[in-house]
């Protein structure tokens, strides 16, 4: 450690700059009437998503968990009949340090009820047109842009294809484990490069990446999830939802989820029932998304780090 290890890793003016964005977020959300709600960083349930580890912590001898994201407090609120709401606060994700990723991040996260993906897709726009001044935004399906780059459709091809689509376009050292990740890599190393200046709005990703989307056949007849993330220059912001409702098949994803992670030796926490508890008493219809502040601060100001936005990454926590 070093005699300035104290000092913080952003300049002073990055956190005015900061400071400024997350009072332009919450004044675009006040315009819109859309409420600022707290839920707990601190749980007694865990995510059970595969491609996210929560942080354990303990209180009173008990396993606890720091909060992935605010996703299902917001989801018990919306069942309890709050209405349109959004969360702006920290979340917390093991192993995630770089220089794009700090453990500790801040999160924003808003709901529309009675919105499907698509419209929400159009605000996500709004609003980082308006931080960013971006005007233009290109919409392409998943299937389009796989197709446009790769000449390969993601749905109906089999997995010896997007196998052989890696190794023909990626030089990695190792063998991919699945179709999932023949994807991600094919998505991280040639698409979101490929996707050009600007906003990128991408939906309809495949059914099995569905997470907590609705599955839904698209006009060729193909069950996809209606998912879909929002890229700036191809550095992903944003991952939105129209949102599943049905608690049955909620709880089949999360054991789904936690197979997953115990043919593969990992660790299979506690999934939430209070959210089958709401979904059950009856979430509205809705959409959701997620969008990550220091990433959209990095754009806003220019910078080439997340050290440079964030005032003590864990370096220096």
């Amino acid at each position: 450690m070093t005699a300035d290890h104290w000092h913080p890793s952003a300049t002073i003016e990055a956190l005015r700059q900061r400071a400024a964005l997350l009072a332009k977020i919450r004044h675009f959300f006040y315009q819109r009437q859309v409420l600022e709600v707290e839920v707990p960083v601190l749980s007694q349930r865990a995510t059970s998503d595969p491609h996210i580890e929560s942080i354990t912590a303990e209180y009173s001898g008990v396993s606890t968990y720091l909060a992935t994201s605010p996703e299902f407090g917001l989801k018990r609120l919306l069942a309890a009949g709050i209405g349109d709401c959004y969360s702006l606060g920290k979340a917390f994700r093991q192993g995630e340090a770089g220089r794009r990723h700090n453990p500790e991040f801040t999160l924003l996260e808003w709901y529309r009820c009675g919105w499907d993906d698509r419209r929400l897709m159009l605000e996500v726009a709004e609003l980082l047109g308006l931080l960013l001044g971006i005007s233009r935004v290109q919409t392409l399906s998943y299937r389009a842009l796989f197709l446009r780059e790769l000449q390969l459709d993601p749905h109906s091809a089999s997995d010896k294809e997007l196998a052989a689509c890696v190794r023909r376009t990626i030089a990695l050292s190792f063998i991919p484990a699945d179709r999932d990740e023949c994807l991600d890599l094919l998505m991280s190393h040639r698409l979101e490069p490929a996707m050009g200046e600007g906003i990128t709005l991408l939906h309809d990703f495949p059914a099995h990446q569905a997470a907590l989307a609705k599955v839904v056949a698209d006009e060729q007849g193909t069950p996809v999830a209606r998912r879909f993330e929002a890229y700036v220059g191809g550095l992903e912001l944003a991952n939105g939802y129209w949102e599943l409702t049905d608690s049955a098949e909620q709880l089949r994803r999360f054991q789904a989820d936690l197979q997953y992670r115990r043919t593969r030796g990992r660790p299979t926490p506690p999934f939430d029932e209070r959210l089958l508890l709401a979904l059950q008493a009856g979430m509205p219809e809705c959409a959701g998304v997620a969008l990550g502040v220091d990433r959209l601060m990095m754009l806003a100001g220019g910078y080439g780090s997340i050290e440079e936005v964030i005032a003590f990454p864990i370096a220096r926590a």
